[in-house]
C-alpha cells in the first residue's frame, strides 16, 4: 500500500485527536519499520488496518466508522495536493466516472508500484449513479469516505450511498450514490 495513505493516516490521528495518540498507536502496533513512513515508500496493507484497530481500541470508535472518517478526510488532503486532477471535473459524477481512466492512471503514473481499486460505472442518471467497486484489500468504508469528501467537494452535504456487496465469484461491491 502507498505510504502517503499511511502518512496520511498519521497525520488525521493528530489533527483529530493528538499527536500523543499517534505516538501511542505507533508505539503499540509494534511495526516492522517502528512506524517510520514516507509518502513515496510501499507498505503492508496489513499494517493500516493494525493502526486502525489499535486507534478503535484506544477511542471506542468502531473501525469501519473510522476508515470512513480517513477516506473523508483523504479526499481533503488530495484537494489540497493534486488539485490539478480536479481542475476539469465539474461534478461529484464527473470525478467517479473517470476514477480509472484518469485520476488512477496519473496516480499510477507517478506511483507505478500501487494497487488501486477499480470502479465501473453501471449505471447514471441525473441524481444517482451505481458503481461498482472492486478491489484485493475490500476498503468499502475507505471508499464510502472518499465519495463523501468528493461530494462536500461539489457541494453535495447530504448523499445517500448504500452498498451491495458481491456474492460468490463476483467479489465487487455495488455503490449506489444518489444525489
Amino acid at each position: 500500500m502507498l505510504g502517503m495513505i499511511f502518512t496520511e493516516l498519521v497525520e488525521m490521528v493528530e489533527d483529530t485527536f493528538s499527536p500523543e495518540l499517534a505516538d501511542e498507536i505507533l508505539t503499540a502496533a509494534n511495526l516492522p519499520n517502528g512506524g517510520a513512513y514516507t509518502a513515496v515508500g510501499y507498505y503492508n496493507a496489513e499494517e493500516i488496518l493494525s493502526l486502525v484497530t489499535l486507534l478503535s481500541e484506544k477511542t471506542g470508535t468502531p473501525v469501519p466508522d473510522l476508515v470512513q472518517a480517513f477516506g473523508r478526510y483523504l479526499f481533503n488532503s488530495f484537494t489540497r495536493s493534486h488539485a490539478e486532477l480536479l481542475a476539469d471535473k465539474h461534478s461529484l459524477f464527473d470525478l467517479l466516472a473517470t476514477l480509472d481512466n484518469d485520476i488512477h492512471k496519473e496516480v499510477l503514473r507517478l506511483y507505478s508500484e500501487a494497487t488501486l481499486p477499480t470502479f465501473r460505472v453501471i449505471s447514471q442518471s441525473s441524481d444517482c449513479m451505481e458503481l461498482e467497486y472492486r478491489s484485493k484489500n475490500h476498503l468499502e468504508p475507505l471508499a464510502i469516505g472518499l465519495i463523501e469528501g468528493a461530494g462536500n467537494y461539489f457541494g453535495h452535504q447530504q448523499l445517500i450511498i448504500s452498498q451491495q456487496p458481491g456474492t460468490g465469484s463476483n467479489d465487487a461491491t455495488v455503490f449506489r450514490v444518489q444525489i
